[in-house]
């Protein structure tokens, strides 16, 4: 969008932390748009982040003051955010869920296709098309066999 922006144009946003992930973020695209695009913002939820009051030294005071405030606010609370999110998956871990899709049964015929790599009559690739996984799934549990972990068999 802001490259399509043009001197004049009036960019209307919910919020402020719509501009940015972070505080340096958000300022920076704040300036590129009222400073080098020469562009007025509107912000929904925060009248007073509007640019539209040309000249008011006052109310552009302000509004740099708001700016700044409510851009660190967005940036703080998207950090607790983040830290509460990691606390209660460590949580939910140590209460044993599980997260991401659950591991692939191995076909009956894994054990057959194993040992034909080993031998090299296939290679992986090839037993990894014929059992209907990726090849990257047939080298884990290449790897997991090595190991001794045990994977379940479809049956």
């Amino acid at each position: 969008m802001i490259g399509k922006a043009v001197k004049g144009d009036l960019i209307v946003i919910s919020s402020i932390d719509r501009l940015g992930r972070t505080y340096r973020e958000t300022l920076e695209q704040w300036r590129i748009i009222t400073k080098e695009k020469e562009c007025d913002v509107v912000v929904l939820d925060m009248p007073l982040l509007d640019t539209r009051r040309k000249g008011d030294l006052t109310g552009a005071l302000i509004s740099d003051i708001v700016l700044a405030l409510l851009t660190y606010v967005a940036n703080t609370e998207r950090d607790h955010i983040r830290q509460r999110q990691k606390e209660g998956i460590q949580a939910a871990k140590l209460r044993g869920v599980k997260f991401g899709r659950p591991p692939k049964k191995r076909d009956p015929l894994w054990f057959i296709m194993l040992d034909n790599v080993q031998s090299g009559r296939f290679s992986r690739r090839e037993a990894a098309r014929i059992l209907g996984v990726c090849h990257k799934t047939f080298i884990d549990w290449a790897k997991k066999q090595e190991a001794g972990i045990k994977l379940e068999i479809e049956i």
